[in-house]
């Protein structure tokens, strides 16, 4: 009787799934994309290492010619200035104060009004949303002198709510959360409805909770907007108690003999560094935030 003998079937290779005319990146195309990035980086990054190794240089020293990238003499006589000579404190107060209460309101009211424009109907609602995209194109400057003359009839120059209530909710801000909100599926707001909760419940228990990226995206632009804003505090800060930060760095900085650099840029670094904290935190939910949103 013949034996069968069960031999080991080779299967042939499997084919590439690479699509026709498209080969395999050369290494001198990568190695181009590294270097021309690296180059980019290098230019974006030697205006910001210019100012905190000037920070640390005199006068005489930022002045003199032809210009020297290290310090020669290292000093901390610009940071001592801004910290001890002038009231640093209470600028950077200002600053953070006005800067968290802007940005808790525009969380606020901003996500209201984009809920009602995602989810809800109500008469003129595409015209009111129609009014938020034109007013995307409308130039600050064109509302500051309205602003100033309204504020003034108010009786609140020079005080907080003046830096504060221009500010609290913004169309970019509506835009933004609108964007987002519009995700949210509209079975589960269905269902929240049947078991009896109102709108604000839902906003609040199941609206906001999913809308962490783009929360973290509408904190940082705020946050970066109103912590460099100069002209509208620099209109509505009559005392130096009221002055913010990029206020106190334009007026402080320069003197009857000219500009004091070195000032100027140990102040920048008191400035741009929070700034630079807060996005290291919270990028993971800024890029999130942006991408998901221009999906949407």
């Amino acid at each position: 009787m013949a034996t069968i003998t069960n031999a080991p079937v080779t299967l042939p290779a499997a084919a590439e799934t690479r699509p026709p005319g498209r080969s395999r990146r050369p290494a001198w195309s990568r190695a181009a994309t590294y270097i021309a990035l690296t180059i980019g980086l290098i230019v974006t990054l030697m205006p910001f290492i210019w100012m905190l190794l000037g920070s640390f240089k005199t006068q005489g020293e930022l002045l003199q010619r032809p210009i020297t990238w290290w310090p020669e003499q290292a000093t901390l006589d610009n940071y001592s200035r801004w910290l001890t000579q002038l009231d640093y404190g209470q600028f950077f107060f200002n600053s953070v104060f006005v800067a968290l209460v802007v940005v808790l309101g525009n969380i606020a009211f901003c996500s209201m009004v984009a809920y009602a424009l995602a989810k809800m109907q109500f008469p003129g609602k595409k015209a009111l949303f129609l009014l938020v995209l034109l007013t995307l194109m409308v130039p600050g400057v064109v509302t500051l002198v309205p602003m100033f003359v309204l504020v003034a009839n108010m009786g609140r120059v020079d005080t907080y709510p003046a830096l504060i209530l221009p500010f609290l909710a913004g169309p970019l801000g509506v835009f933004l959360m609108r964007q987002f909100i519009m995700g949210v599926p509209d079975a589960l707001l269905e269902a929240a409805r049947i078991d009896g909760a109102g709108e604000f419940r839902i906003f609040l228990r199941i609206v906001m909770p999913q809308c962490g990226p783009a929360i973290a995206t509408l904190a940082i632009l705020t946050f970066l907007g109103s912590w460099n804003n100069f002209l509208w505090p620099l209109v509505v800060a009559q005392t130096e108690k009221m002055y913010t930060l990029p206020v106190a760095l334009s007026l402080y900085s320069v003197g009857s003999n000219g500009t004091f650099y070195g000032l100027l840029m140990a102040g920048s670094v008191l400035v741009v560094t929070p700034i630079l904290i807060l996005f290291l935190f919270l990028q993971r939910y800024f890029v999130q935030g942006i991408a998901m949103t221009g999906l949407k």
